[in-house]
């Protein structure tokens, strides 16, 4: 505990000399899975990313303090190895517990115990001032609004340095049973049947057509099914959804639910090789054929880490949509009816949500109904490579998810303009708690998800003069192959050497 007080010491100074010069800053993790362009200069950081750290662990009590750079792989196994799990682990190995906590981030436990900051009983922050405080949800804790609005903010109202996680026991397998089912209607019917079942520990689901799924309810095990134990970790492993549709194709109509054993790890990150389905994306792009060869010829690559690098490099990520939108049950067959007419996207992932009390909303679901479950539907695809046509229709997808009473997760661009996204949110309560904690020096969170709009709503953009740079860099990530074999060169790299491609030189 001693370095970590040292660290947050230091960074501490440092917000405090930003304050005396004025100076606006970011804060930089060393890592990201927001799917935003970053906009970090290198003197107008607060470096937190030596953060990374499980600290101490409460068995009694089944806590961990933990820093916020720790990745959700290195968290599973520092908690197995005291015989203990999170409550919710997001899929992805390389979302962070202050990313979970900042963000908006839930997984296949997340029907039972809400988003991933439902789990967090505390954290330690660094105010604007350069002052540190530990905030809570106990009425008793002066800080309690801080604590509650910190999560779902995108780090906008100070510098997390600790948290404070609540614990489950642990057992090694995923008994995971695969139910096929024929439409929307018919999975929101399983979701709602399976949910209330005190022996289920993660639901999910996958969609592959309107009247094509499977919903997937596991449970932990201390043994696994004889003969039936699978991974997906390894080349010569299957793509998770992949694995699911083959089954789906293969369960006759009348038979039982298929089940089989997964290492608890191996069940948790089991999306991580192809990144859900976002890797067909790429085969598709580089006109590769997409079967077991290839994708196992082209495995290091296909991991999260590498992917997102290679995302952010290429300049694709400028025409994919990936978005996490939540809306109620009785609102998923018309907002999944909708997403099919307007993009033909599929598959779709479908994960339940239990929301938090109306008393204790983070600041992103804070317009929830906290007495309806929701159902994040998470989208995968390319959109329109017309950037106003791709704004708008990322706007419709925004509008519909607002009509039907539903919630949008922020680790993605938001394309509102400042008046709509603060009539979703409460500007006058988040103002207000910016200037009570001094957090003034700090983008705020419409600052740090908002896009320019290219007049396609809200003020018209100043049309300003290209120069010669502008027209060579946008004729070169626009022209195929050339930004997509810029993003694989320099995730290789990536792979071989440790590289930075969230900070501008």
């Amino acid at each position: 505990m001693e370095a970590h007080k040292e660290e947050v010491a230091q960074i501490a100074a440092q917000v405090r000399a930003f304050q005396r010069s004025s100076t606006p800053f970011r804060i930089y993790h060393g890592s990201t899975l927001s799917t935003r362009d970053s906009v970090r200069k290198r003197n107008e950081i607060i470096d937190t990313s030596r953060l990374n750290h499980v600290l101490q662990f409460n068995k009694q009590e089944k806590t961990v303090l933990v820093e916020p750079n720790v990745p959700m792989d290195a968290l599973v196994d520092a908690t197995l190895r005291e015989g203990l799990l999170p409550k919710v682990v997001m899929e992805l190995p390389n979302i962070t517990v202050g990313g979970g906590f900042a963000g908006t981030s839930g997984e296949s436990s997340s029907f039972r115990y809400g988003l991933f900051d439902r789990s967090v009983q505390g954290i330690e922050v660094v105010l604007g001032n350069g002052e540190v405080v530990w905030a809570t949800g106990d009425r008793e804790n002066p800080h309690r609004d801080l604590f509650f609005a910190c999560a779902g903010s995108c780090g906008s109202l100070g510098v997390v340095t600790l948290l404070k996680m609540k614990l489950i026991d642990a057992k090694p397998y995923v008994e995971l049973e695969y139910r096929a089912i024929g439409s929307v209607n018919e999975a929101v019917d399983v979701l709602q049947e399976v949910e209330h079942d005190p022996s289920v520990d993660y639901i999910d689901g996958i969609l592959y057509s309107m009247d094509s799924g499977v919903i997937m309810v596991g449970r932990l095990q201390a043994a696994p099914i004889p003969g039936r134990i699978q991974c997906f970790d390894k080349a010569s492993d299957p793509w998770f959804y992949l694995h699911a549709e083959q089954i789906l194709k293969h369960t006759k109509d009348g038979e039982k639910p298929y089940k089989e054993s997964i290492p608890v790890k191996s069940y948790f990150f089991r999306y991580d090789r192809g990144v859900f389905w976002g890797g067909a994306i790429a085969f598709n792009y580089f006109v590769t054929p997409f079967n077991d060869f290839t994708r196992r010829l082209l495995d290091p690559y296909m991991y999260s880490r590498t992917m997102i690098h290679a995302l952010h490099r290429s300049g694709i990520s400028s025409q994919a949509i990936i978005q996490d939108l939540g809306v109620p049950y009785e609102s998923a067959e018309a907002f999944i009816k909708w997403t099919d007419e307007k993009t033909g996207f599929w598959p779709l992932w479908l994960c339940p949500v239990k929301p938090p009390p109306r008393d204790e909303c983070s600041f992103s679901t804070a317009n929830v109904d906290s007495e309806k479950m929701l159902l994040d539907i998470g989208i995968w695809g390319m959109g329109p490579k017309d950037s106003r046509k791709f704004i708008a229709l990322n706007r419709e997808f925004e509008a519909k998810v607002a009509e039907l009473g539903g919630i949008k997760c922020l680790y993605a661009h938001a394309y509102y303009t400042e008046d709509e996204f603060w009539r979703i949110y409460n500007e006058k309560e988040y103002t207000g708690l910016r200037r009570k904690y001094h957090a003034d020096s700090l983008p705020s969170i419409f600052d740090k998800v908002k896009v320019d709009l290219q007049g396609v709503a809200g003020p018209k953009s100043l049309q300003r003069q290209e120069t010669w740079g502008q027209w060579t860099s946008r004729n070169f990530w626009g022209t195929w192959p050339l930004g997509g074999l810029y993003g694989v060169a320099s995730a290789t790299k990536g792979l071989l050497v440790e590289s930075d491609f969230l900070l501008r030189k």
